[in-house]
């Protein structure tokens, strides 16, 4: 029998409200139990003891929204490495978005990432399936055979379904199936050739905007088909104030309804990229101070529901280019953990509740057992100091793309070590 105590922990988890000093025991990959009387007396016989030295232990984080590019674009990412970036931010489950080549829209496609991550063997890796086939907004996918072989939800990734007619079939069709729908809401045809926030910035530096109103459009739309049929609707990465109103509306008709944001849209304002910085070009754009003032009052009132990272990597060559040129996204599992730790550190979520958001509210949301500390649960847990200062290097970070928004940025919150089903995936180097 495998045995781990973890002695010496600030115990931290979310689901339950659990914060005291105390231990955990975790045999053959479950949690056995935990509290303040465990490791404080004689150590289980063979145990393997980590002494946490008073740091924070918690529940793995789990992340819903990542682009893996594998199959198609290894060049930018692949399982291999995604996993050993999330392993390195402390997230132990990602869910991976169906946009690689050919698209995620069949079975074979969620047996190959399935396969995939059983060889590589660090995270738990899920995928959704795509709600049309090659993305293109047009035919469903077979709902039925793709949840059966394990899709989690259903989503066109990065673009919204356009076509009112298909997101109402998909939305009734998803309920027989107990699924739910998450669309990236962004109207293209107001998106057109546009590259940033539309506003007095984008017209002083001559780039083509994005209206706020290309999200809140489709919004609107969505949430009335939601209503229509009674579907299970999950809005992604939303970026404005509008957003939060809509969403907040829509829970109080009852709807089931939830959504995410990013730390790009709470931790940034499109300023970010006032000198041309094409790692700041993301989707959805950066959006003014008010817009992200608005997502952080969403985030502590709890309309909005978890953070997800949109983990989005992109090479060099489609990054060095032009901004209008350039290729939208950003990296971002390494660094969720320190930038939802920030509304923590400037008092807009207890410590708490800012874990929530990216530990038991997405797994319970992606229908996952997982994202809790309890008896009998996985033992995927992350071991961090919150208040560790550190500066953010993106040629340090472990994926393979090296895009991210928050280059240099300084920040509070380390990962010392992962741990998925009682396996150390990752230690800190000093550790």
């Amino acid at each position: 029998m495998k045995r781990t105590v973890y002695r010496n922990a600030r115990l931290l988890d979310p689901a339950t409200g659990l914060d005291a000093p105390g231990g955990l025991l975790a045999e053959n990959g479950i949690i056995a139990d935990l509290g303040p009387g465990i490791a404080n007396g004689a150590t289980p016989e063979g145990a393997d003891v980590v002494d946490c030295g008073g740091a924070v232990l918690s529940p793995g984080l789990v992340d819903i929204r990542v682009q893996l590019r594998e199959p198609g674009a290894e060049h930018q990412e692949d399982i291999n490495s995604a996993s050993r970036a999330a392993a390195a931010g402390g997230v132990t489950t990602m869910i991976a978005l169906p946009n690689t080549e050919p698209v995620i829209d069949d079975v074979a496609g969620i047996e190959f990432v399935a396969r995939r991550a059983r060889e590589v063997k660090t995270v738990k890796v899920f995928t959704h399936a795509a709600i049309t086939k090659d993305l293109a907004g047009n035919e469903m996918t077979e709902f039925g055979l793709l949840r059966e072989a394990g899709a989690i939800a259903f989503s066109d990734g990065p673009v919204g379904v356009s076509k009112a007619s298909v997101v109402a079939r998909a939305l009734s069709y998803a309920t027989t199936f107990g699924a739910l729908l998450m669309q990236h809401p962004e109207e293209p045809s107001l998106v057109d050739d546009g590259v940033m926030n539309a506003g007095e910035l984008s017209t002083r530096l001559g780039l083509p905007g994005i209206p706020r109103e290309a999200e809140t459009i489709m919004l609107d739309r969505d949430l009335t088909l939601v209503e229509m049929t009674g579907g299970r609707y999950h809005a992604a990465a939303i970026s404005t104030a509008a957003s939060v109103e809509r969403i907040r509306a829509a829970k109080s008709r009852g709807l089931d309804v939830t959504c995410d944001a990013t730390p790009p849209n709470f931790a940034l304002n499109e300023l970010s990229i006032a000198d041309y910085r094409t790692f700041a070009k993301l989707t959805p754009p950066l959006r003014s101070e008010d817009d992200r003032q608005a997502i952080v009052e969403g985030l502590k009132d709890g309309t909005i529901d978890l953070i997800a990272s949109d983990h989005a990597p992109q090479d060099q060559d489609s990054k060095r280019l032009p901004f209008a040129q350039a290729a939208p996204g950003g990296i971002g599992m390494e660094t969720l953990l320190p930038l939802t730790l920030e509304l923590a550190h400037n008092g807009h979520l207890s410590l708490p509740d800012a874990l929530r958001k990216v530990t038991v509210v997405p797994a319970e949301r992606m229908g996952l057992p997982v994202g809790r500390l309890a008896p009998g649960a996985p033992a995927d847990l992350v071991l961090f100091d919150p208040g560790r200062p550190w500066r953010i290097d993106a040629d340090a970070l472990r994926s393979k793309s090296k895009n991210s928004p928050f280059d240099g940025r300084l920040v509070q919150g380390q990962v010392l070590r992962t741990v998925v089903d009682g396996r150390t995936i990752y230690t800190a180097p000093e550790m």
